[in-house]
């Protein structure tokens, strides 16, 4: 039993069966740990949705249910409370089972989901020709979690970096290249210069600005003149954004690349798809498709015969359902793209390129805030660049750990380890966060040791591998050798209650795609081991069988915690 929702849930269904006809057999049981433990560790609320369809007061119906509801081996006879609020307190031997389950179990008690999906996640998709910055820091840490929640619970996710390598502003780009005679090898930083000075000159010199417009039309053409300019920065691209995602330690290689140049050829087959389905139709020379919800149209084809934003993400639609086979599209996208996206999802399903069984789902975040709660950037105002934050992020971190460890580890030891705390600590602080809210970028609150912080994670783990270290006990054996756990004190319970929400927690992320979920519930399981290695002795425990069976609940939960930071993307080091 090492789920107690599932168990409880499966047997409510039968008792509500038995109680009430086959109609009811699928009756959410509506199980839920308890939040007044005192009146139970689960609570389960089907009477009241019940009585409404039944025609019953909601008690009579919670008694009908419990009379004819076996929880035999696995909690006390339940008790009803108010209107119809069924508790259970699991039983010690329940507890101490789903424990030795979870120690023989390499998933922790997370089951893989049914049925498994084909998921195509969008995620970090940078603007080429530019270095990445602080704007693209959300879209990647969010997108990797929710591949890596996705992947562990069975899901086939294919990863699409939709590259931002095409379009107006590579027309830009390419002719002020040429301006300047820049016709040999440049870096990144020339190209960001190089980007500033052309969108200055779009915005104030018309002629150049129509020259910038005819070169993306010839980029879209095949020119080769224009592709070979192109192909220089995006090679250059391609190596720093490889750079920040070896640095990030994000599941992102080329191989994911699914930039916006790849589906060029497949353009105008979309547009005459849109026009001939008259889903799009031509309005004052251009290809455009309207909705009833939005005042302005999808703009597919303007009147000079160039492709836009929408077309791609159309074609972009139609390749993931039609050639991945992807039933379930995700876009980890800021909330600003919101419109465009939601009128891309209608156009594709008013083509069927988006039909059931397949859905889309636009996963808005919020920004990155500095201490003046306004967007983050350098005193000039210019976005930080993604390679100075985690340089600071690191450097940072390496003081904190020197203070925290002493001279208990080597100068190589903490460097790794500062590696790990640094980028842990910046992904934690923003998966930690409601998505869809805004959040101050903090470094004191982000790199503390104390409070729902990465670091805190991280030394919550490594604290458990010290008790081992001492005790000279390799963790691994405890699954073979361990006996009997004891589940006697109230913090035992607590920890043990809280292990067994690893899976539910794991499975709530990949429902609402809402890392934060996960981060809530191992921050509240680092404090209950907490409250449990305060209260109740390991090492010193008052016999043998105790001491085995404490040592069996700490590796549990350095198991539990390193999993689900594994999930997050965030190392859990052994020392700190």
């Amino acid at each position: 039993m090492a789920n107690p929702v599932g168990e409880l849930s499966a047997r409510l269904s039968s008792a509500i069966e038995a109680a009430f006809g086959p109609s009811h057999a699928g009756a959410d049981p509506l199980v839920r740990r308890s939040a007044q433990p005192q009146f139970g560790d689960y609570q389960a609320n089907f009477a009241m949705g019940l009585a409404k369809s039944l025609g019953q007061p909601p008690r009579a119906v919670a008694e009908a249910v419990v009379d004819r509801l076996d929880v035999s081996g696995l909690a006390e006879p339940p008790s009803i409370a108010g209107p119809g609020f069924v508790n259970f307190r699991l039983l010690p031997t329940a507890l101490s089972g789903a424990v030795s389950a979870l120690l023989d179990d390499p998933r922790v008690g997370v089951a893989e989901a049914e049925p498994a999906e084909c998921v195509a996640i969008d995620y970090s998709s940078p603007t080429l020709a530019k270095e990445m910055h602080i704007g693209h820091l959300r879209s990647t840490i969010i997108g990797d979690a929710l591949t890596r929640t996705l992947s562990f619970l069975g899901h086939k996710v294919v990863r699409q970096n939709h590259l931002g390598d095409w379009g107006t502003q590579f027309g830009m780009l390419i002719e002020q290249l040429i301006d300047v005679g820049a016709h040999g090898e440049v870096s990144l930083a020339d190209l960001n210069a190089f980007y500033q000075q052309a969108n200055a000159r779009f915005t104030s010199d018309g002629s150049f600005a129509e020259r910038a417009r005819a070169r993306v039309v010839k980029m879209q053409s095949g020119d080769e003149e224009t592709l070979g300019f192109w192909r220089r920065f995006v090679a250059e691209s391609h190596r720093h954004a490889k750079e920040i995602y070896d640095r990030l330690g994000v599941l992102l290689t080329d191989d994911d690349i699914r930039a916006e140049s790849a589906y060029n050829p497949m353009l105008a087959d979309v547009a005459r798809d849109l026009e001939d389905e008259r889903i799009a139709v031509v309005d004052d020379g251009a290809l455009v498709v309207f909705s009833e919800k939005y005042e302005a149209p999808l703009l597919v084809r303007k009147s000079d015969g160039g492709y836009m934003y929408g077309t791609t993400d159309l074609a972009a639609v139609r390749y993931r359902t039609q050639e991945l086979g992807a039933t379930l599209l995700v876009y980890v996208v800021g909330a600003p793209q919101a419109q465009h996206l939601e009128q891309v999802f209608d156009a594709a399903r008013r083509m069927g390129w988006l039909a059931p069984p397949a859905r889309a789902v636009h996963v808005v975040f919020g920004s990155v805030l500095g201490p003046d709660r306004r967007m983050y950037k350098t005193r000039s105002g210019e976005n930080i660049k993604l390679n100075e934050l985690l340089d600071e992020a690191v450097t940072r971190a390496a003081a904190k750990v020197a203070e925290s460890s002493g001279d208990a580890l080597s100068d190589a030891e903490r460097a790794v380890i500062a590696r790990a705390v640094g980028i842990g600590a910046v992904k934690y602080a923003d998966l930690a966060n409601d998505r869809v809210k805004d959040y101050v970028f903090d470094w004191e609150r982000m790199l503390a040791f104390e409070g729902n912080t990465g670091p805190y994670l991280q030394y919550a783990h490594a604290r458990i591998r010290s008790i081992f270290r001492r005790a000279e006990v390799d963790g691994a054996s405890l699954a073979a050798s361990t006996g009997t756990v004891v589940v006697a004190e109230d913090a035992e319970r607590a920890l043990v209650l809280q292990l067994l929400g690893l899976g539910e927690a794991v499975a709530a992320v990949a429902e609402t795609l809402q890392p934060h979920r996960l981060c809530t519930y191992l921050f509240d399981l680092a404090q209950a081991f907490t409250a449990f290695y305060e209260s109740c002795p390991v090492l010193r425990a008052p016999d043998e069988e105790t001491r085995q069976s404490r040592l069996a609940l700490s590796e549990a939960t350095a198991r539990a915690l390193a999993l689900g930071l594994s999930l997050l993307g965030i190392e859990a080091p052994e020392r700190m």
